[in-house]
């Protein structure tokens, strides 16, 4: 597979939206999400293909959407009334999901992934009041604009930072300034983010090495915890996929060299060891700490 076939970051999305197409074909369909297929096309059934750990078939998307959607309920029930998806890319739970109507959703993402999602999406009707805006996160004086903007909406009052399979790709210090910026944004109740431990970013990395290239993983802190402590936000709740696969009935499906492999190195010959296996991969919800957010 050609290293051209991931040429950004961004292209990443299409095998997303292809994983998600998938799920939603199978008769035991854990979500249904009708536009994902119509997003991925062709290109996303092959950049899924050179995607790190494809062959687990998409397993850890399927699981982390299911997380993703309990936590937006959540959050909703809680009173949010804005969304911040940061990085949106082909995400389509606007269109999908059961959720208020008067909702204000914001997408965030680079200027050509907006324009494509918007000629594709052209015919369709969101569930609530969807925006868009066209930025690189990386522009931190844009960036900082944008969110200026929203402390300076009175409408706005609670808000979810949503920030699916992004973090990973930033650099130490570029995830350290959007948490920082964030925590300053005095309506984030919440904010959802990827947690890898170390030994699965190890794994994760090794992965990469020739398939993604051009969509490297950058961020890997060896406590990701304290990282995101040291910038004032604390887990309000974590979900590991391994343990919320089993619970809906879905556990990951390793291939057999793997389980060779796994069983080889003793992994599961200890309860330790399979509490370390099971909380690899998660997402967060996570609050801040102090002031900006509390409620």
């Amino acid at each position: 597979m050609p290293d051209t076939l991931i040429a950004h970051v961004s292209d990443t999305a299409f095998g997303i939206a292809h994983y998600r197409a998938l799920e939603t074909q199978r008769p035991d369909a854990l979500f249904h999400d009708p536009l994902a297929a119509l997003l991925a096309g062709d290109r996303g059934e092959k950049i899924g293909a050179a995607m790190p750990a494809s062959f687990m078939k998409g397993w850890p998307v399927v699981i982390r959407t299911c997380v993703i959607d309990d936590y937006i309920r959540l959050a909703i029930a809680q009173g949010v009334d804005t969304v911040l998806n940061l990085g949106a890319g082909l995400d389509t739970r606007p269109y999908r999901m059961e959720i208020p109507e008067p909702l204000v959703w914001i997408e965030i993402d680079y200027p050509h992934v907006i324009t494509f999602k918007e000629e594709q999406l052209s015919g369709e009707k969101p569930r609530c009041q969807l925006q868009r805006v066209r930025l690189d996160l990386a522009d931190v004086s844009e960036r900082r604009k944008v969110l200026a903007s929203l402390i300076a909406d009175a409408r706005v009052e609670k808000i979810l930072v949503l920030t699916e399979g992004v973090v990973p790709y930033l650099s130490m210090e570029e995830a350290a300034s959007l948490a920082d910026d964030l925590k300053m944004l005095p309506q984030v109740r919440y904010w959802i983010v990827d947690y890898f431990s170390p030994a699965m970013n190890k794994f994760r990395q090794h992965l990469a090495k020739r398939k993604m290239q051009n969509a490297p993983f950058k961020f890997m802190p060896e406590d990701w915890f304290g990282f995101f402590r040291d910038h004032g936000w604390r887990p309000k709740e974590i979900r590991y996929l391994a343990e919320e696969g089993e619970r809906l009935g879905r556990p990951a499906q390793l291939p057999l060299f793997y389980k060779i492999l796994f069983a080889l190195q003793g992994w599961f010959a200890s309860r330790r060891r399979r509490a370390a296996f099971m909380t690899l991969i998660g997402y967060a919800l996570l609050e801040p700490t102090v002031s900006g957010g509390v409620a």
